[in-house]
């Protein structure tokens, strides 16, 4: 196990913005940065990171915490997986606790993080049979350098060999301890009847790792170089419990940051296009390997960029089938270019061809808009026949409907009209045609889901929200614990009752209250947070929202990060000349006001119990029902005093003398 001290290490050395920005295009938002949710489908930004408090927060879903509870969320990562993930990152070196490993190790491991183990182990074996074994060395290193890939470009795509004999890695991997059943359902190894010691799947074959958004390898691609063998020329790993192929773009690991600093994808078909590219310095590229374009892969791209580049080759057949993919990437609300390379060239052999700057240069000055290359290509087919020149104008007026900006949409169809010379009312007409046959197909796929049989489920019964005493207490509960969290160290100058001055901290005065009246805590998490506190107070140490961040219950860090990032930090008021008072900007104030509110609430709502006690002693306990009846009249005397006391003024944030 992961020792105490390499993750304090981990804790102060990562930074929540440089993970979160790996995965999310942010955009600085006064002191935080903000973008669009990756948990939830949404136009407007609602994730909100705030460097100085080392937190993050979705409010479209309501999840929130650390750089590695993000890790854990986005990636599936169990806590250790975020962690060490996150070391790596930052070079950070892992300390393991002998002792608590010792026992961690007797715990088996899931059935998924076997797959994760066996894939790293597989491209372990791959890369040492290309650098260190005869073969590898004859056959696949010098396949890759017959391509003029260098060492470095090699070894940064993990690229391997898997080497003739048909059971080189199963044999490995079966001596290693792995199960056939494990082998099998990863896909690496076949067991069929009559070869009961198993057949590797990418026997003789160059291997090409793929890799998650974080790096964890998930699969393999395989190409055989042996031209006189009648099997398909690449061999992709099969679906598996953790590889999708629709949810996976080769390279996104490499590229993401080169894709987030230029701020454009350019989007390939193939693995060796990919690594050419960068081979040749271009790094913000990935391919979708062969597969059509999907939704998922679209959302992985519009986390960096929403600008994509899609580069054909220059004699590839496919190119109308790729019209489907430009209207996808329309959909999500991506902006579009498109590059054809000269016929006979493709990315791979064209960046092989001419140095970098002329293949950005290249890029940049030949791709189109999907306006002009959709023309460009129906257009040549249409001839001079009118009627298949109308057919090619409504597939691109179709291709502008799916397009999610007014404004972007009108300026395409402006574009249409002057490129075709057709007036813009008919544009748009045809462009409402368009949109009435889209909506219907949407219709009906919503008919088909409600025509769906329902499961009735049981809504739980909101016990605090049926009592308004109940529900007043437990809001100024969540108050005071918010106030300790957000501002538990700040340091209050109070008076006592001879006019002496004394300081207290924020912790220590809420605490002082909740001790005082034998508070029983209403909240589980609540009364979790309050024990932390006063196991840190007496090992003098002052535990506020900080300390709760890294903490390991998934609720208790959901509360925390709601209290460091209230719902007000979505906005920039000062970016629009408005400058309301700021949550703690009178903290002293707040904080007396809130405990003698809670004060207040909570005596009502001990009225209401020992009044709804009283009829149980009315006739069989007179002395019970007497001590009762006392009870209650001190009580209301208590909160008529209190009422005297309290005014809250939601304008200036803070309590008054009297409440109205």
């Amino acid at each position: 196990m992961i020792s105490k001290q390499t993750i304090d290490k981990i804790f102060s050395t990562i930074r929540v913005e440089e993970i979160v920005g790996e995965y999310v295009q942010l955009k600085r938002a006064g002191s935080n940065f903000k973008g669009l949710s990756p948990f939830h489908e949404e136009k407007s930004p609602s994730f909100v990171v705030s460097p100085s408090k080392q937190i993050w927060k979705d409010f479209s879903t309501g999840k929130g915490g650390t750089a590695i509870s993000f890790l854990m969320e986005i990636e599936n990562f169990t806590y250790p997986e975020a962690l060490r993930h996150a070391a790596k990152k930052y070079g950070i070196e892992i300390e393991e606790d002998q002792r608590e490993f010792s026992e961690e190790a007797k715990i088996a491991q899931s059935e998924r993080d076997l797959l994760y183990k066996i894939h790293e182990v597989a491209n372990d074996f791959f890369q040492n049979i290309l650098w260190e074994d005869g073969e590898g060395k004859t056959i696949g290193l010098s396949y890759f350098r017959e391509r003029e890939l260098k060492d470095d470009i090699i070894k940064k795509f993990q690229l391997g060999y898997s080497p003739e004999k048909k059971n080189a890695f199963t044999e490995f991997a079966l001596e290693k301890g792995y199960t056939k059943e494990i082998l099998e359902k990863s896909g690496l190894s076949i067991f069929p009847e009559n070869s009961p010691a198993g057949i590797d799947r990418f026997r003789e074959r160059v291997i090409f790792p793929i890799h998650s958004f974080s790096g964890r390898v998930l699969g393999f691609g395989a190409r055989i170089l042996r031209s006189n063998v009648k099997t398909a020329k690449y061999l992709n790993s099969p679906e598996t419990e953790i590889y999708h192929k629709s949810n996976v773009l080769y390279g996104l690991n490499q590229s993401k940051q080169a894709i987030s600093r230029k701020n454009v994808c350019l989007l390939v078909e193939g693995y060796m296009d990919v690594i050419s590219l960068h081979l040749s310095g271009i790094e913000n590229v990935v391919a979708s390997s062969g597969t059509s374009l999907t939704t998922e892969q679209i959302k992985l791209i519009k986390r960096l960029t929403e600008n994509v580049t899609i580069l054909f080759d220059g004699d590839n057949a496919g190119i109308k089938a790729s019209f489907r993919s430009i209207d996808m990437l329309l959909a999500e609300g991506m902006n579009i270019r498109v590059l054809l390379f000269p016929e006979g060239d493709d990315p791979d052999s064209f960046a092989r061809k001419h140095p970098q700057e002329y293949v950005e240069n290249f890029i940049e000055n030949e791709a189109t808009d999907f306006i002009d290359f959709k023309a460009e290509i129906l257009l040549k087919d249409a001839g001079n026949d009118p009627i298949k020149k109308a057919d090619a104008i409504r597939n691109i007026v179709k291709s502008v409907s799916f397009v999610q900006n007014a404004l972007k949409k009108e300026i395409y169809l402006k574009e249409v009209s002057k490129k075709f010379q057709l007036s813009e009312q008919s544009l748009f007409n045809e462009l409402d045609i368009q949109r009435q046959i889209t909506d219907n197909q949407t219709q009906k796929t919503h008919q088909q889901k409600e025509n769906t049989p329902v499961k009735m489920e049981i809504v739980p019964f909101d016990k605090e929200k049926e009592d308004p005493f109940l529900f007043d207490v437990l809001f100024m509960e969540n108050k005071l614990i918010d106030h300790m969290l957000m501002f538990g160290d700040v340091v209050l100058k109070r008076t006592d009752g001879e006019n002496t001055e004394y300081q207290i901290t924020v912790i220590e005065e809420i605490l002082h209250h909740f001790e005082e009246e034998h508070y029983g805590f209403l909240a589980k998490n609540n009364e979790i947070i309050i024990n932390q506190i006063k196991e840190g107070i007496q090992n003098d140490e002052l535990r506020s929202g900080s300390f709760f961040v890294t903490f390991m219950d998934e609720e208790i860090t959901t509360k925390v990060v709601d209290a460091l990032l209230p719902k007000d930090e979505l906005e920039n008021w000062a970016s629009r000349n408005i400058y309301p008072p700021n949550y703690g900007d009178k903290v002293g104030d707040q904080v007396k006001g809130d405990i003698l509110l809670h004060k207040y609430r909570y005596i009502d709502y001990l009225i209401k119990q020992a009044i709804a006690e009283l009829e149980n002693y009315r006739t069989s306990d007179e002395s019970k029902y007497f001590e009762l009846i006392k009870k209650i009249t001190l009580l209301k005397q208590a909160s008529m005093r209190l009422n005297d006391m309290i005014e809250y003024s939601p304008i200036k944030g803070i309590y008054l003398d009297k409440m109205r």
